[in-house]
Order: C-alpha cells, then sequence, then structure tokens
C-alpha cells in the first residue's frame, strides 16, 4: 500500500524504511512534534517531503495527480470541518469536492446509525457539540468510500464509552470492506484493540523516527 524510503520533511520527519500493509488498521502514536500529523499530509500528498519517496500501490505518489489521489485516500482532520448547510450537506460534501454520484438518504441514515449520531438529515449541525461535529466530519469520510482512511485523532472529542463504540464500528466497516485504515490515536487502549499494526514515531530531536 504504502512504502516511505528516506523520507525527510524538514526537522519533523526522517523515516529511513516504513511500510504500511494494504486492508490494514495501523495506529500511529508517538509524543507531541513527533510528526504524526505531518505523516498523515504525506500520503495525502497535502505536502511533499523534502527528501527520498513515497510510494502507494507501487508508484510514486509525487506522480500522482492529487485530486485522483485523495479520491482514493481521504483524510479527516482532528479539527472537524463544518460545512454551511444540514446535516445532509456536510455528509455529500466530500462528493461534491470529489466530483462523486452522491448517496441516497438511506445511505447517509445508515452512516449516521454506524457513527452513533442520532440527528436527523435536515437538521443544522451548527450547533453541534464538538464530539458530534467530530463524529458528523467522519461520516462524510466515511460516504466518499475511499481505500484509504487517513484519520487523524478521530476519537479526541469523545468520551471514552462512545470512542470505542464509534472506533469498534469504524473498524468493523474497514475490515468488512476491505479498506485501509490509519489512524492517530492519543488512546493507547484503543490502539492496542483494534489495531493490526502500530507504528511509533519519536521525536527527531532525541532519536530517529522508526517503526
Amino acid at each position: 500500500m504504502f512504502i516511505l524510503k528516506s523520507v525527510i520533511y524538514k526537522d519533523i520527519l526522517d523515516i529511513d524504511y516504513l511500510k504500511i500493509e494494504k486492508n490494514k488498521i495501523t495506529s500511529i502514536t508517538g509524543e507531541s512534534g513527533s510528526g504524526k500529523t505531518t505523516l498523515l499530509r504525506l500520503l495525502n500528498k497535502m505536502i511533499s517531503p523534502d527528501g527520498g519517496s513515497i510510494l502507494f500501490n507501487g508508484e510514486d505518489i509525487e506522480s500522482i495527480n492529487s485530486v485522483e489521489l485523495r479520491r482514493k485516500v481521504a483524510m479527516l482532520s482532528q479539527s472537524p470541518v463544518i460545512f454551511e448547510g444540514n446535516v445532509r450537506d456536510n455528509l455529500l460534501m466530500g462528493l461534491k469536492f470529489s466530483e462523486k454520484n452522491l448517496a441516497s438518504d438511506e445511505t447517509l441514515i445508515d452512516i449516521l446509525k454506524s457513527i452513533h449520531l442520532k440527528k436527523s438529515l435536515d437538521e443544522n449541525p451548527s450547533n453541534f457539540s464538538g464530539g458530534e461535529k467530530q463524529r458528523l466530519a467522519l461520516g462524510r469520510i466515511i460516504v466518499m468510500n475511499p481505500d484509504v482512511f487517513l484519520l487523524d485523532e478521530p476519537s479526541s472529542a469523545l468520551d471514552d464509552d462512545t470512542a470505542k463504540d464509534v472506533i469498534s464500528s469504524l473498524c468493523s466497516y474497514v475490515k468488512a470492506n476491505n479498506k485501509t485504515l490509519i489512524m492517530i490515536s492519543h488512546s493507547k487502549a484503543l490502539s492496542r484493540e483494534f489495531s493490526d499494526e502500530i507504528v511509533e514515531l519519536k521525536n527527531i530531536n532525541s532519536e530517529k523516527d522508526g517503526k
């Protein structure tokens, strides 16, 4: 799926070699400043490395059209973006941006159930709590049906019980549909419970990054 070779990015990342397997759930862990979010941004081609190469399914990521890549590799940032409009509009926004066919209301309702968000499609999310907005943004990524999910702290605004329910549902979806999930997690317990692989990044100022 992804292979990183001699990847350097500023004074944040220095990775000799890292392989992230297809159809696996991989958690990225590490202390603050170790480059976890930077790694996800590199995999989504939001930024480019200063040195080295990143391969996606055997192809250099720099040679892949950015729009085409993001149709297959979708990223959810830690601070969820909520768009104007109702819940339906927000769930469909990713499909509109990527110029994919829009999903039916039935599909959207099923996704709301899977992320434990008890809201109607016609509700305005502007007054949702932080956790509700995070789940809505996660639902927007799921409805896009990418091959790879890149999630930056997807449960950071959720209480422990809800976080476990949401991550469990997401991992079940990933496994059932042969997807790949790469997520940054602040919870070591959730990482151990749900991950096939755990990649630990260490601060470049003290020690080279590694697996």
